[in-house]
Formats: structure tokens, C-alpha cells, sequence
């Protein structure tokens, strides 16, 4: 059976591969021609007929079409049947496709380039209708129900969620006005702005100032911090009749690098400013209180008893203003507020007395604190904390290598900071 089926195929000749030929198109390169088309969705049927033509800006595009192949014209194909349109969605660029027609008789292939052009179609009866809007409720609706038939059980679970939660507008209706009026009852309660700013002002934790001040000095009066009672017991005369190493001696507290140097440099002068010696020796009670005050929270002394070296008036002074004695005790409690009053009650000194440029790093030093909880409480008494200018150096007599070091700086118009809004979470 094999060398049966065998000898019926057609055995190849020798002479076959001269008989096929192939051979270009003599016909005028613009005439038309053959078109291949691609249909994505609908196929029409064989009978369709359908008509090429060519586009009106052709001549734009190519220049003088009698030159230009057919294939590279710019052609649209059309046709239609009853109920649909077919016309060309786009004409393929970039490739180049070959159409061959091949005579039995003569054995001849003739090849000729060919466009391929996709087509859509349009139906009739829906040319003249528009889209259905579809509103956000219907998207929602269609959303659901997809991912109730087709959702993973967690996204199952959120859609019921969403529903429990959903709000019955029309059930809402009823007490519109109800609502209505408790809130306009309820924001003539609230303050405006200008209250609400002057209750945060009044809340500071920053000594007495004016907000009116045209020059540094009158933000911070002194008798606003010392009062003129406690400022007469201060003394300078025994800081000036003694030399360096007598003088920190005379200091209730002595390991302040800040106030050691700010004295002697003080004294040393030609002209000692006597203010400037008061207001470190007051310096010096505030810090001398600070560490009696926390050392009497934990319980290890009596702070009244370790308040003796001072002056009773400036002792009573500081216990009445910056300790506070709970309901069932007369004992004074130091408090973290009252010990961040203290604090800016001292920087208000260490400004005036440093024409208010303060090294804010020295201070934290000598508080055992880090300079930027030092800087932050300097700011919130409206200070900038930032390196000196040139003008700001000659101003205060400082070498120029003390412009790296930041400072604080006391400026005008007074401007405390704003209050930070709260991020929103990614």
C-alpha cells in the first residue's frame, strides 16, 4: 500500500523552477489597486461591496501624487450593508505588504504593493442616540455587584460593611432643620479669632510682654521679671571690690560657665554696668531655686530650708511665682509648667543681657539640658534662632569667627510661632 500511494504523488521535475517568474506591476504606480483589509470584530459578508478613495490633504502630504505609489497615499476604504457601516479606523504605517497575482498560462507572478487598512463598523440604528449618563450611585450599585459575585470574601465583607453604614438621606429630611439649629446655637458659642488668639496669648508660658514694642528692650519689662521690691535687695558694690576669684564665691550658684564669664567680663570693664551685675546675681537665684526645687521633688530636702542663703523677699518671691501647693499639702510642687515659666522667666534676663543674642549652647550646658529643648523655649518667646550677621557682629563687638555659632535673637515686629496643623496619615 505504501509504494501504491507513493507513486500517485506528483514527482517534482527539473524543469519546474524555471517555469516560475515574477515580475512588478507595469501599471502607473498611483492607479488604483488592491486593498487588504482587517476586520477585529464584525466581518461583513462576501457580497459587501466596498469603495477606496482617496483623502483630501494627499497632495499636502506627498506632493505630486503622480509619483506616489498608490500604497502610500493617504486612502480611506467605506462600505455598508442595511444595518451596518464599515469604514477605516486607521491605515497601517511601517510595514509594507505585497500582493501577487499569478497566471496558470504563462506562469507569471505579478506583484504589486498593497495599504492594509483595520475597519470599524457603526451600527445605524444607534447613530443618532446619545450615551446614558450614569450617575455615581449606579457605578457604586454596578461596583457591588461585581464584587459580590465575582469579590475575594474580604472585599465581600467591606461591601456589607458599607451598606450597614450607609445613610438614609430621605430619613434625614425631618431634621435638617432641627440640626440646623443646634449647630448655629452651638458656633455663637465659639470664639472668634481675635478671642481665640488672645486666650493663646494669655496662656503662654513666657513672662508679661507687649506685643506693641518698637525696640527689643520693651518686650520683656524688667520689673515684669524682677519686681521692684526683690530688684532693691540685689546689690552690685560687693562684685566690684573684689577680684575674679572672690567674686563666684559670692554667687548661690556657682558652676554657671554663662554667668561666671558674663561677670567678669562685666567688672573687668572700664564702665561695669551695675544693671547687668544685678540682674546675674538674680539669674543665679533662679538657677540656684531650679536645682533646690526638682532636688525638693524628689524628695532629698526641704526647699524652704535651702532658699536661706537668698534674701527672704526674693526667696518668697520665687516660691509664690513659680511653685504651686496641692489641696490636701501645703508643701510647694515644682511643676514641669511652672519650671518652663521659670526657665523663660530666666531667658528673658539672659536676652537683655546680651543685647539679646543669646548663645543658647553655653545655657544648655549649664542646665544639664539639650540645646534644642533650650531653643525651642527661646522661640516660644518669639526669638529666631540663627548665626549673626555682620551688622549684628559689629553690633554686639564679637569677632567674626563668632558667626558660626547660632544664636538667639530677640527681633521686631514680636512674632511668636504658629501652631502646627496635624499631618494627615498616607
Amino acid at each position: 500500500m505504501a509504494s501504491t500511494s507513493a507513486s500517485k504523488k506528483r514527482k517534482r521535475e527539473a524543469g519546474d523552477d524555471a517555469k516560475a517568474s515574477f515580475v512588478l506591476s507595469t501599471q502607473p504606480k498611483s492607479q488604483l489597486g488592491p486593498v487588504l483589509a482587517h476586520f477585529p470584530s464584525v466581518k461583513p459578508s462576501k457580497s459587501t461591496a466596498f469603495s477606496c478613495y482617496q483623502t483630501g490633504d494627499n497632495a499636502k502630504t506627498l506632493g505630486d501624487t503622480d509619483d506616489a505609489e498608490f500604497a502610500d497615499l493617504p486612502t480611506l476604504v467605506a462600505g455598508e450593508t442595511d444595518s451596518v457601516d464599515f469604514h477605516s479606523a486607521n491605515q497601517t504605517t511601517g510595514c509594507r505588504y505585497l500582493v501577487g497575482v499569478h497566471d496558470k498560462k504563462t506562469g507569471i507572478t505579478t506583484i504589486r504593493p498593497a495599504p492594509l487598512h483595520t475597519l470599524a463598523r457603526d451600527v445605524k440604528a444607534l447613530k443618532g442616540l446619545e450615551p446614558i449618563a450614569v450617575s455615581v450611585l449606579q457605578r457604586l450599585e454596578a461596583r457591588a455587584a461585581l464584587g459580590e459575585t465575582f469579590g475575594t470574601k474580604k472585599a465581600k465583607l467591606a461591601i456589607k460593611a458599607q451598606e450597614r453604614n450607609k445613610v438614609d438621606v430621605s430619613a434625614m429630611e425631618t431634621v435638617v432643620d432641627h440640626l440646623q439649629e443646634s449647630i448655629q446655637k452651638s458656633t455663637q458659642a465659639l470664639p472668634s479669632k481675635e478671642e481665640a488668639q488672645a486666650t493663646a496669648d494669655s496662656t503662654r508660658l513666657v513672662p508679661p510682654y507687649n506685643a506693641e514694642a518698637t525696640v527689643p528692650s520693651e518686650v520683656y519689662p524688667l520689673h515684669n521679671i524682677i519686681p521692684e521690691a526683690e530688684w532693691r535687695t540685689l546689690s552690685a558694690t560687693p562684685f566690684l571690690v573684689v577680684g575674679q576669684k572672690q567674686r563666684t564665691p559670692l554667687l548661690p550658684f556657682q558652676r554657671s560657665k554663662w554667668i561666671n564669664q558674663h561677670l567678669h567680663s562685666t567688672c573687668d570693664s572700664t564702665s561695669p554696668s551695675k544693671t547687668n551685675i544685678k540682674i546675674l546675681q538674680y539669674i543665679s537665684f533662679m538657677m540656684f531655686f531650679r536645682k533646690m526645687a526638682v532636688q525638693s521633688n524628689l524628695g532629698k530636702v526641704s526647699l524652704e530650708e535651702k532658699l536661706a542663703p537668698m534674701p527672704s523677699v526674693v526667696a518668697d518671691g520665687l516660691l509664690s511665682r513659680f511653685t504651686e501647693s496641692a489641696r490636701s499639702s501645703s508643701k510647694p510642687q515644682f511643676t514641669s509648667q511652672k519650671e518652663t515659666l521659670l526657665l523663660t522667666h530666666m531667658f528673658a534676663l539672659c536676652l537683655r543681657v546680651d543685647d539679646y543674642a543669646t548663645d543658647t549652647e553655653l545655657i544648655a550646658r549649664d542646665l544639664s539640658q539639650s540645646t534644642q529643648s533650650i531653643n525651642s523655649l527661646f522661640k516660644s518667646m518669639g526669638c529666631q534662632i540663627t548665626k549673626l550677621t555682620l551688622t549684628d557682629l559689629k553690633r554686639l563687638g564679637l569677632p567674626d569667627s563668632a558667626a558660626e555659632t547660632k544664636r538667639a535673637l530677640l527681633k521686631i515686629p514680636l512674632e511668636f510661632p504658629k501652631p502646627r496643623g496635624k499631618r494627615r496619615r498616607g
